[in-house]
C-alpha cells in the first residue's frame, strides 16, 4: 500500500527530501527484492520513462526551499519530484501561524488539494497521508495545519500521520511557542496520529553520537530522515504471513493510539555511531534491547547517559503516585527490529506488564515488527515507536512559555489582525492542559 507524503514549509520540504531518498538508498543497497519492490511501491511510482517519482506533494509560501529540494532529488539520479507536485508563492508567512492558516491557506485550497488528488488518485492502495511540517514557524505550522483541515474532510476514512519538528528551547523565533500550541491544540482533533522528534535532542545525538563538531540542518535532518525512515521502511508484522506490502499508517496508529486523548508518539533508535566507525563495531541483540529498554524506562533519547537507577514501579508503588518518580510509563510500543539473526532477538523485556498502563494487557499494548534486511549499514538495528510520557516535559513546557507570554499579551495582536481571536488561544490552552493531564495521570 502507498502512502503519499505532503511536505510542508521549509522543514517539511528538507527532511521530506532527506526521508524518501533514504528509503530509496536503503531499498537499492543490494538487499532483498520483495522488500526493494515493497518500499518503492510504498513512496514512489513509475513514470512512462520508468524513472521513479516520488508520491509526494510540496508546498512553501516560499520558493527557494522547494527548488533545492527538487534539484537534490534530480542531482541523485535515483529519483525525482513530480513536475507538477509542487506550489509555492513569493511571499512566506513570517513565522505568524495566523497569516498561515487564516490567509495563505484558505487562498490556495483548491491547488493543494488538487495536487494531493492526483498523487492519491495513482496509488492503487493508498496507505495514508504522511503530513511533514515544523511547529515553531508560520508556513509548516499555520498552513501545514490548515492543509491537514482540509486532507481530513476531503479523504475522511484515510490515515492522517503528522510528523512535527520541535523547535529549539532556547528559542528559534519568539513566537514559537503560540505558533507550537494552536498547532498542536489543532492537529489533536484532525490527526490520526502525531509523530515528534524535538530538535534539542536530534542536536545532542549529532553532537555525542555522531562526533559532528559544526552541525547544520542538514545533520539534523539526516538523523530524523534515518529515525523515521527505520519506521516506514517495509518490515514484518505477526500477521503479515510472510508478505511486506503491508498497511503502515494504518499499523502503527492502531497498535499505538487507541484512545483519542493519546496521540503522542516519540521515536528512539540504537544503535547511532558514525559513519567512520562503523565497519569497526560490533552489535549484539541483548545489548542493544537491554540498551532500548532502559532509554524507554527513563525517558532517555540516546544509549548515552541511561539513567539505569530508574526501574519500573511495584503495583503498589504504582497505585500511591501517578508519575511513578522519573519512570515513564507506556499506553503502548512498537518495536522495529531490522537485520542479522533478527529472529533470535529476543523481545520478553518489552512485554513487561510494569511499563505499561493498567488499561491494556501487555499483549495488546506492545507489537514488533522485524526484517532480516539490515538499516542504512547497520548489521543490526532496533527503533521504538513509544506513545508514553515521554514528551510530557517539552509539552509543558511550551504551552507554560506560550502562557506566560499571553498573560501579558505579547505579541496578541499580530495574531488577531489575521483573525485569530483570544478565545482560539484559550480554546487552545484548554485543549493540550487536557492532553497533559491524561498523560500525567496515565498508570
Amino acid at each position: 500500500m502507498s502512502v503519499v507524503t505532503v511536505q510542508l514549509g521549509q522543514c517539511g520540504n528538507q527532511v521530506g527530501q532527506q526521508l524518501l531518498h533514504s528509503l530509496l538508498c536503503d531499498a537499492q543497497d543490494g538487499q532483498r527484492k520483495e522488500l526493494c519492490t515493497a518500499s518503492r511501491e510504498r513512496f514512489f511510482h513509475q513514470d512512462t520513462h520508468g524513472e521513479l517519482v516520488a508520491r509526494a506533494v510540496l508546498i512553501d509560501m516560499e520558493p527557494k526551499v522547494i527548488n533545492q529540494s527538487i534539484s537534490r532529488a534530480a542531482r541523485s539520479g535515483m529519483w525525482r519530484y513530480g513536475e507538477t507536485s509542487h506550489f509555492s508563492q513569493k511571499q512566506g508567512s513570517g513565522n505568524n501561524w495566523a497569516n498561515g492558516f487564516c490567509v495563505h491557506g484558505p487562498a490556495h485550497r483548491e491547488v493543494v488539494e488538487e495536487l494531493v488528488r492526483r498523487e492519491v488518485e495513482r496509488c492503487d492502495r493508498l496507505s495514508g497521508l504522511l503530513a511533514m511540517m515544523s511547529v515553531a514557524g508560520g508556513t509548516g505550522s499555520g498552513v501545514g495545519t490548515y492543509v491537514t483541515q482540509c486532507l481530513r474532510d476531503v479523504y475522511p476514512k484515510s490515515f492522517i500521520l503528522n510528523h512535527l519538528t520541535w523547535p529549539y528551547g532556547t528559542g528559534e523565533v519568539i513566537v514559537q511557542n503560540y505558533n507550537s500550541v494552536l498547532t498542536l491544540a489543532h492537529l489533536y482533533q484532525l490527526s490520526d496520529a502525531i509523530l515528534v522528534h524535538e530538535n534539542d535532542t536530534v542536536h545532542q545525538i549529532c553532537s555525542q553520537l555522531l562526533n559532528i563538531k559544526h552541525i547544520s540542518f542538514a545533520d539534523v535532518n539526516s538523523v530524523i530522515a534515518h529515525q523515521l525512515g527505520s519506521v516506514l521502511q517495509p518490515a514484518l508484522t505477526a500477521d503479515s504471513q510472510g508478505a511486506y506490502s503491508r498497511n503502515p499508517l494504518g499499523e502503527l496508529v492502531s497498535a499505538l493510539c487507541c484512545h483519542p486523548e493519546f496521540k503522542l508518539l516519540s521515536v528512539s533508535s540504537i544503535p547511532q555511531v558514525p559513519l567512520a566507525s562503523m565497519a569497526y563495531s560490533s552489535f549484539s541483540w541483548p545489548s542493544l534491547l537491554k540498551h532500548l529498554r532502559q532509554m524507554l524506562i527513563s525517558n532517555t533519547k540516546m544509549e548515552e547517559g541511561i539513567d539505569w537507577q530508574v526501574r519500573p514501579p511495584a503495583a503498589a508503588e504504582r497505585s500511591r503516585s501517578l508519575t511513578a518518580g522519573s519512570f515513564n510509563t507506556s499506553l503502548a510500543n512498537v518495536l522495529i527490529l531490522r537485520g542479522k539473526d533478527v529472529y533470535s532477538a529476543e523481545t520478553a523485556g518489552f512485554e513487561d506488564p510494569a511499563l505499561y498502563s493498567s488499561w491494556l494487557s501487555p499483549q495488546e499494548a506492545f507489537s514488533v515488527w522485524k526484517s532480516p534486511v539490515p538499516f542504512n549499514k547497520y548489521e543490526k538495528s532496533a527503533t521504538l515507536v513509544s506513545n508514553s510520557q515521554a514528551l510530557l516535559r517539552p509539552l509543558d513546557s511550551m504551552v507554560g512559555g506560550a502562557w506566560n507570554m499571553f498573560a501579558s499579551r505579547a505579541y496578541i495582536h499580530q495574531y488577531t489582525k489575521f483573525g485569530i481571536s483570544e478565545e482560539d488561544f484559550l480554546d487552545s490552552f484548554s485543549s493540550l492542559e487536557q492532553v497533559i493531564s491524561s498523560y500525567k495521570e496515565l498508570r
